[in-house]
């Protein structure tokens, strides 16, 4: 069985889209037999990295020196195969999601090589962690948006010396609902979510047609655009008075 350990590093945690995006790809997952867990960031302790002299790779390798909720998570993520960081774009990331990224330093081998031009390093031996994926939505329109967070988990995964399984993306997520409820192409969206999980625990990689699945615009550009705006002053017609 494939354990996956899922990071939803939205601030809304189970109330945001996100959430909607995540749990969508975790049912896939586990209709193809894997066992999942999901973790908050938000609902943590985590103290932001501040040893600049990387203490848990030279002074006490592998071993974080704070003593917060961090501590607990590395053991489980370690015994994952699959890790799965799922959050909103920010700018570009929400803090909470930072601060647990950057403290994923002591799961890292300090001992460096090159590949492809790039210092890179590698994960400690006992961690099992074959792949990181990413699952991320954004209310803006176009899928370029989302351009800094992929790279950031590309880059871990790259630094990690393991797999990047591809990036599930959602843009104009907020359109998927109307009234609270999904609306049909919202509910086309999530079966596109879930089977990208299925696919990737049954074959080990996602289809593109899937991923443009998950991602086809819901709208035009044009009417997208409208809509913000008058969103937008409508809410700040509601401050104002």
């Amino acid at each position: 069985m494939t354990r996956v350990m899922a990071v939803n590093g939205s601030p809304r945690m189970e109330r945001g889209d996100t959430e909607m995006l995540l749990a969508a790809f975790l049912d896939g997952m586990r209709e193809a037999g894997a066992e999942t867990e999901t973790v908050y960031p938000s609902r943590l302790k985590i103290r932001p990295c501040d040893c600049g002299e990387m203490r848990c790779w030279f002074k006490r390798p592998g071993e974080c020196h704070h003593a917060d909720d961090m501590r607990d998570l590395y053991g489980r993520l370690s015994q994952a195969e699959i890790v799965v960081l799922a959050t909103p774009v920010y700018v570009p990331l929400p803090g909470d999601m930072q601060h647990f990224l950057n403290r994923l330093t002591p799961l890292l081998d300090p001992t460096v090589r090159t590949r492809d031009g790039r210092t890179r390093a590698r994960l400690r031996s006992h961690v099992q962690i074959k792949k990181f994926a990413l699952v991320s939505t954004g209310g803006w329109w176009e899928k370029e948006n989302f351009g800094s967070v992929v790279r950031i988990v590309q880059e871990l995964a790259e630094n990690a010396g393991v797999e990047f399984a591809g990036p599930v993306l959602r843009p104009h997520a907020s359109v998927m609902k109307r009234d609270d409820e999904l609306t049909p192409d919202g509910r086309s969206v999530l079966r596109a979510a879930a089977l990208a999980g299925r696919e990737l625990i049954e074959n080990g990689s996602i289809r593109g047609a899937i991923l443009e699945e998950v991602g086809r615009p819901l709208i035009s550009r044009q009417v997208y655009d409208r809509w913000f705006n008058q969103s937008a002053a409508a809410a700040g017609d509601e401050t104002d008075g």
